[in-house]
């Protein structure tokens, strides 16, 4: 990974996906992605920052809020910082009272034979 750093930051969404964008210029970033990106939301960061730390202030920054932008900001998150998502599975439905009192009868079955 280099130790580039950049002053803007954001997010430019191009055939229906969004990304993370990184620049040192403002308006030549955004005049240059506004040809073929649509949606182009860039700032200027508060200093100089790495890749790696402009991801990481972009998960506390306001575009992290809106769930498109989030998507595109956790992506890069994970490539640039090595974050894992975490995905929970859904937990299965609890069994009914009817199959539990089944279940105990058939043990109490195999017990008494």
């Amino acid at each position: 990974m280099t130790d580039k750093l950049f002053s803007v930051a954001g997010v430019s969404k191009l055939n229906g996906v969004y990304k993370v964008r990184f620049a040192n210029d403002l308006v030549g970033r955004i005049k240059a992605l506004s040809k073929s990106h649509e949606d182009v939301q860039l700032f200027e960061l508060p200093r100089e920052m790495s890749k790696s730390e402009v991801v990481a202030f972009l998960k506390a920054h306001e575009l992290y809020t809106n769930p498109a932008y989030r998507e595109a900001i956790d992506s890069a998150d994970e490539k640039y910082n090595g974050a894992k998502t975490v995905k929970v599975k859904a937990a299965k439905a609890a069994p009914s009272l009817e199959a539990i009192k089944a279940r105990v009868e058939a043990k109490d079955a195999e017990t008494a034979e």
